[in-house]
């Protein structure tokens, strides 16, 4: 695969479009465009987003959504989940204001602007993990990392039932593309926004599973986008706060960052997201992101990939671009560089009046504004949204969640789990129901969890199983004296468990465990390794943090948070399933990349 993607280097791929119409569409489309008027045709670039929490019709949220379909001409919206206020408090800011949206209200918001829309609307989502990523109720599978975990030729299987699954769970409310797979190889360490979004580290690996996810995108009736073009797996900056540079040369990139997106484009990728990255290899001009490079959107991408579908921009509300450039000028410099679609722009009606005066102008060509026009019409007329635009609202129970659903994500997470140390034989743990066990939940800081609230499935699975559970969390707010308080409380225990969470969160700027924290867990190691007491520790979220405590005598990663890791996870700990998992990483050179160990039901 990679020798393959080198000989192709510098080579220019016969373009060919991924978008299959009928007679009929291909009428709609071109009939469609002729009549176009330019703002129809300017806004047909704009997507800004909305929450799907409920909203009013009678409202000025609604209002706003209204007259950007109308006055504006959006091509679609972005649907985010909800969110909640929370105080920006600087002292015990434990709260988070995220949540998640209702299935229920999306459909109905969509149906409702789509009838107000003059062209059909192509909406747009982060469903990166399935529906459930972003909406109560749907199906949600394990972070991509996750998936790269699972032995064999079962993670392709599950990656191309969770696209399905995901894309006939998308259009059941309205939303045509989903911006996943993320086809970065994620072989930094320290990338802070990449990390468990990543198949893993190997290209090849990476490759097989964005295959299967875009054919499973296919069955599922729903475009997948292939992300974040050229590569933004080896950054160490969080382009959410800065814009990350990547030094490597095209060499580099060839053999690694742009093997999967290759593979992509020649099975028929559709879509294709652009990175806030630098790449002075590819566009020597100063601070210019690929969203804004020419040379990356153009030459690399359409030229040399071949990718003849549509290229949207990651969030232009990203600090990434938002410092580079104001709202209308940057939506004028992502679509000259060859951008379609400008994404969730802090102000979508600046962004159009730019396009528009640059169009007016002269700056923007019409011939380059009709390109981009025609590959959206395309891509709505590929989906049957020319013939049929609304959902059925009656039908959304039946279409999003449910049990056989849920019974293949759980597969997933289960596979998932991978062990990579057990000295001691301490998994399953064998100890008696009776046995008093220490379960220590260890958050690396206690602001801004609300879906993912640790270890509340964790503790209750646990006690299913042991009853006598006391369960400590303890996190960088912890005192010395309630640490110290945990290293004494250790003889009283038959066993104990640790949960370690830490999140590799876009936007946050942290990523590690606190100094202390990890010293506790390795005087916890010393302390069970002279009585002999079994010690286990689970780590949900960032794998690499299980590369700071080697002394650790018992290790499984799970890659991801949430309830449906934590509840396989005790499974896996209680001998309830059996344990196959294999790294998609190197953590070190004792754990290298396919590494795990095996470990039946008991």
């Amino acid at each position: 695969m990679v020798a393959l993607a080198c000989v192709a280097a510098g080579l220019s791929a016969a373009p060919r479009d991924p978008f299959t119409l009928d007679r009929a569409g291909e009428q709609w489309v071109a009939q469609t465009l002729k009549k176009l008027t330019l703002d129809e045709k300017v806004g047909q670039l704009i997507v800004p987003a909305f929450e799907s929490n409920y909203l009013s019709t009678d409202s000025d949220t609604f209002d706003a959504l209204t007259k950007l379909v109308r006055e504006y001409h959006v091509g679609g919206f972005h649907v985010f989940g909800a969110s909640i206020p929370a105080p920006s408090v600087l002292l015990n800011s434990g709260y988070g204001s995220v949540i998640l949206g209702q299935p229920p209200s999306v459909a109905f918001l969509t149906n409702r602007l789509q009838t107000l829309s003059a062209v059909p609307l192509l909406n747009t989502a982060d469903f990166e993990t399935g529906v459930g990523f972003r909406l109560f109720g749907a199906t949600s599978f394990p972070r991509q990392m996750a998936m790269g975990a699972i032995a064999g030729a079962d993670a392709a299987r599950l990656v191309r039932e969770e696209a399905r699954i995901t894309g006939l769970e998308a259009r059941a409310v309205g939303v045509h593309v989903n911006f996943a797979p993320v086809a970065d190889v994620n072989n930094n360490p320290r990338n802070p926004v990449i990390n468990t979004r990543s198949y893993g580290e190997d290209p090849a690996r990476v490759s097989t599973l964005v295959s299967a996810y875009l054919a499973g995108a296919r069955d599922g009736g729903m475009i997948a986008t292939i992300k974040h073009f050229p590569g933004h797996g080896d950054t160490d900056v969080d382009s959410h706060l800065g814009l990350p540079v990547v030094t490597f040369d095209r060499a580099r990139l060839d053999r690694v960052e742009l093997v999967p997106f290759r593979r992509g484009v020649d099975e028929g990728a559709q879509a294709v997201m652009a990175a806030h990255i630098e790449l002075p290899a590819l566009d020597p001009a100063a601070s210019t992101p690929a969203t804004f490079s020419r040379p990356i959107l153009q030459d690399l991408l359409r030229r040399d990939l071949g990718f003849s579908g549509v290229v949207y921009t990651d969030s232009m509300s990203m600090d990434a671009v938002t410092k580079l450039a104001a709202p209308g000028e940057a939506a004028v410099r992502a679509f000259l560089a060859g951008a379609d679609q400008i994404l969730h722009s802090p102000d979508p009606i600046a962004a159009f009046e730019g396009l528009k005066a640059a169009v007016t102008a002269g700056r923007i060509g019409q011939p380059q504004l009709d390109r981009s026009v025609e590959r959206v019409l395309r891509a709505k007329a590929s989906l049957g949204l020319h013939a049929r635009r609304a959902v059925d609202l009656d039908a959304v129970p039946a279409a999003v969640g449910g049990r056989a659903r849920d019974a293949i994500a759980q597969e997933a997470f289960a596979r998932a789990v991978t062990l990579i140390k057990d000295d001691r034989r301490s998994v399953p743990l064998a100890v008696p129901r009776e046995t008093p066990i220490l379960y220590l939940s260890v958050v690396d800081y206690p602001a801004g969890w609300q879906i993912a609230a640790p270890s509340r499935t964790f503790i209750p699975e646990l006690r299913k199983r042991w009853p006598q559970v006391t369960a400590i969390e303890v996190s960088d707010h912890t005192s010395a004296s309630d640490l110290d308080f945990v290293r004494a409380s250790i003889p009283r225990y038959g066993a104990v468990v640790a949960s370690v969470f830490v999140r590799a969160t876009s936007g946050s700027g942290r990523m590690d465990l606190a100094p202390e924290l990890v010293k506790l867990l390795k005087d916890l190691a010393r302390v069970t390794d002279r009585a002999g007491t079994p010690f286990v520790t689970c780590f949900f979220g960032n794998p690499y943090v299980a590369s700071f405590v080697p002394e650790l005598p018992a290790m499984l990663l799970t890659y991801d948070f949430y309830d449906p890791a934590e509840r396989a996870a005790v499974r896996a700990l209680a001998g309830d399933a059996a344990i196959g998992g294999r790294l998609p990483i190197a953590l070190s050179p004792q754990w290298p990349v396919g590494f795990g160990i095996d470990r039946a039901m008991k």
